[in-house]
């Protein structure tokens, strides 16, 4: 069974090894996140992570980078596959309950970011009505019943890698060393009231403690616990970080900072992608981390 956690982050006593400190998945695409104890490994990222999205009535994704209330939106994953799904603090719409929509019933054609539409099943009209009310605009709430009808970037992530409703790419791996450096640079510079940044801004799956910063933009291939990863591509970040996860204000870090430190083909970069190569595997809060394969990164990470 999975647990959910809060968002403290684990002490890593040795600053050398590498060890997975956190990890998190988002039920709801833009909408809060679940901090675990335990997830299980599938092919499209971890079990429950991003298999429910917003779209317009076009099909295509609705996310916070044009709603940032969608950050203070709270789902939880249900025994049945289903949602529970409360409104952002002082809000009296009231909680939604959600079922998981039946197996073989009618599609919707949906997009993420203009991309090849493929097949998603419909939550219904009263998800639709809920959602619709709380951002006033009409949307639909649809669940990603078959993850294969897309597949991540083939570029990167090569064939055949089925996709969830995220970005891109099956994981989002992040570092706590990074951050602290990130951390580092925005209190060194004028915006330095704006932080220090919380992991939770960049969205991860997976944290890891110890290390050096930036390591993770020549990792090529872990071994967490008993999964094994491979890393294909840095993360360019949007305006999601710079939106505080508690109040859903907008500012100007991490993305200022990032523009004078981490700032290549014009756009910003932090965390890295990742593909699981072992469906089925647990993770597990405390496992240790190997980097199996790496390269040098004197500029930046893969992209």
């Amino acid at each position: 069974m999975e647990g959910v956690r809060g968002w403290e982050t684990v002490v890593v006593t040795d600053p050398g090894a590498l060890t997975l400190t956190e990890l998190r998945r988002y039920p709801v695409k833009s909408c809060r996140g679940q901090g675990l104890e335990t997830a299980v490994v599938e092919p499209w990222g971890l079990a429950g992570d991003r298999r429910w999205m917003l779209v317009d009535e076009t099909g295509e994704t609705v996310t916070a980078r044009e709603h940032r209330e969608m950050l203070l939106v709270s789902p939880r994953l249900r025994a049945d596959g289903g949602l529970e799904v409360s409104p952002p603090p002082g809000n009296d719409q009231g909680e939604l309950v959600v079922p998981r929509p039946p197996a073989g019933g009618r599609l919707v054609e949906v997009t993420v970011f203009g991309r090849a539409s493929f097949g998603a099943s419909p939550a219904g009209h009263e998800a639709d009505a809920w959602f619709s009310k709380l951002l006033s605009e009409p949307v639909r709430l649809v669940f990603a019943d078959d993850p294969n009808r897309r597949q991540a970037n083939p570029a990167y992530a090569g064939p055949g890698v089925p996709m969830h409703f995220g970005d891109g790419y099956p994981l989002l791996l992040a570092t706590e060393a990074s951050l602290a450096a990130l951390n580092d640079l925005v209190a060194a510079g004028p915006k330095a009231d704006e932080g220090p940044l919380p992991m939770v801004r960049f969205r991860p799956n997976l944290v890891i403690g110890g290390g050096l910063p930036w390591a993770e933009d020549g990792w090529l291939r872990l071994r967490v616990g008993e999964a094994e990863l491979r890393v294909v591509k840095g993360c360019d970040r949007c305006a999601i970080p710079t939106t505080d996860e508690t109040t859903a204000v907008r500012r100007k870090e991490p993305t200022y900072t990032l523009a004078q430190h981490r700032r290549w083909d014009g756009a910003v970069w932090f965390g890295m992608n990742v593909v699981p190569l072992t469906p089925g595997a647990t993770l597990r809060v405390g496992d240790p981390v190997e980097v199996l394969d790496s390269r040098a990164a004197p500029d930046g990470p893969p992209r």
